[in-house]
C-alpha cells in the first residue's frame, strides 16, 4: 500500500472511531478489551490513538468510567453515557445516510 492510500484510509477510520467506541462501549469494557473487540470486528485502532480518545470522550461526558480494583491489576472500565448514546444514535443515522449516498453514487442511481 502506498503512502497516499494509507493516509486516506487513516482519515476514513479516524472519522469513524468515535462511533465505533461509543457503540462498542454500550457494554462496559476496559481499554485493552476495546482494542481487541474493535480489531476482531475488522476495525484496527492503535493504542496510542485509543487511550487519548477515551480520555477525551470521558471529559466530554460521552463516556463514564469506574475503576475495578478487585483484580491484582486495577482496570478502568468505560461505558457509554446517556449523552454518548444520544450522540451515537445521531452518528449512526448520519453514517447510514452517508452509506446510502455512497452506494447510490457507486450504483449510478444519483443523477
Amino acid at each position: 500500500m502506498d503512502e497516499t492510500t494509507a493516509q486516506h484510509l487513516q482519515e476514513l477510520r479516524r472519522g469513524t472511531v468515535v462511533l465505533a467506541c461509543l457503540v462498542t462501549l454500550e457494554r462496559p469494557g476496559y481499554g485493552y478489551a476495546l482494542l481487541e473487540s474493535l480489531a476482531d470486528a475488522g476495525f484496527a485502532v492503535d493504542a496510542n490513538t485509543l487511550y487519548p480518545l477515551l480520555r477525551r470522550l470521558e471529559r466530554q461526558g460521552l463516556l463514564e468510567s469506574e475503576w475495578n480494583t478487585d483484580d491484582a491489576r486495577p482496570r478502568k472500565f468505560y461505558r457509554t453515557s446517556p449523552t454518548g448514546r444520544e450522540l451515537a444514535a445521531l452518528l449512526r443515522r448520519d453514517w447510514d445516510a452517508l452509506h446510502t449516498a455512497i452506494t447510490d453514487l457507486i450504483e449510478g442511481e444519483s443523477s
